[in-house]
């Protein structure tokens, strides 16, 4: 799940309204790995999503994001080079408490003329100079120069794909078709190197990182519940080589609609957890100085019997992407420390700007 889901079947949905039809998602499905790496053009979204936490080498810690978005408008391909069936979007983001707030960059483009692309069989997407591309031997590639920042980092796994859900079938609501197919790379030894934001608006070296990424790759054509307003959700890789998914999807009340977590221990046992045994619960509030939202940047998360306090590394992560989609929320680099052990993650808010109306199909 990603805050942009809401915006992208906003947009499919105010353009064709009713038609056309996409590839449904359905239990039993048996993920192809790794020939379900690349991408799925039946699907409406898509989305490859990279986070994770740096080490500069005087030990200063930072947290990146990166995400490419593929969208089926629906829209024939015609002649032209380009392809106005498939959408490209991409975001990438660097939190540096040097910086003091988040920054991040997007870009949105149709597919076409080598420019933008989000091919099948292997991970490769690309969207001008920002790409990643997953070699033979599993390790990714990632480049994104961003105004301000960016990024130039390797993935290498140090453990095989997390499916999630029933064996990569994700449930997202009641309703057995509210689901994604979804797979998550957990633990991915990062090496490279970043450009770091400048306060003074200077160009800055480039330095030289180490870190763990988290990798989630999801793809899915079917509406989240009618009365969704937004989700809470967090990957973590924990100390001892564990790995924990949690999410729930929030109604306008606040209540849970749907939840669910997944927690891998370091011997590759996993654990799935329902609605009734996973919580977010707020326990401090950041309201943003630019657009005036709330956020509960720290978080207490009850997975079953086990307990995390959910610390941001910086209050101010707040991502708008109004200009490429409409989205506005929060997401950021938090340390987890609970009677399930420590460790470090990404934490995803949407839904606290505003709710995204999902008319009733």
């Amino acid at each position: 799940m990603r805050a942009l889901l809401f915006a992208l079947m906003l947009m499919s949905m105010t353009a064709f309204a009713g038609e056309p039809k996409f590839a449904p998602v359905a239990p039993g499905h048996v993920i192809d790995w790794p020939k379900d790496s690349g991408a799925h053009p039946p699907y409406r979204t898509e989305w490859w999503y990279a986070t994770g936490w740096l080490e500069t080498a005087e030990h200063q810690p930072l947290g990146f994001q990166i995400t490419f978005f593929r969208s089926n408008t629906g829209k024939k391909h015609g002649k032209s080079a380009f392809d106005p069936s498939q959408l490209v979007i991409a975001h990438a983001a660097l939190s540096d408490p040097a910086y003091g707030r988040l920054a991040h960059d997007q870009n949105i483009a149709r597919q076409g003329f080598g420019l933008a692309y989000a091919k099948e069989g292997n991970t490769d997407v690309k969207l001008d100079a920002w790409r990643m591309s997953r070699a033979a031997h599993g390790s990714y590639t990632v480049i994104a120069d961003a105004a301000g920042f960016a990024l130039h980092l390797t993935f290498t796994p140090t453990q095989p794909p997390m499916f999630q859900g029933e064996g990569g079938y994700s449930r997202k609501g009641p309703s057995p078709e509210q689901a994604s197919y979804y797979y998550s790379e957990p633990q991915l030894k990062v090496t490279g190197s970043v450009v770091r934001p400048s306060a003074s608006g200077k160009e800055s070296a480039g330095v030289a990182v180490t870190g763990r990424a988290w990798l989630d790759h999801e793809w899915s054509s079917t509406l989240l519940p009618s009365d969704a307003a937004g989700w809470d959700w967090l990957g973590a890789n924990l100390d001892d080589g564990s790995a924990l998914m949690a999410f729930k999807v929030r109604a306008r009340d606040g209540h849970s609609v749907w939840a669910h977590a997944a927690l891998r221990d370091r011997d590759g046992r996993t654990r799935q957890f329902g609605p009734g045994d996973v919580e977010f619960t707020p326990e401090r509030e950041w309201r943003s100085p630019r657009t005036n939202t709330t956020y509960p940047v720290a978080m207490n998360l009850r997975v079953g019997g086990m307990r995390w306090r959910l610390t941001p590394l910086i209050d101010d992560q707040e991502l708008d992407s109004r200009d490429s989609t409409g989205a506005l929320y929060w997401e950021g680099a938090v340390t987890l420390d609970g009677d399930g052990g420590k460790g470090r993650g990404y934490l995803e808010l949407t839904g606290y700007a505003k709710t995204i109306e999902i008319e009733k199909r």
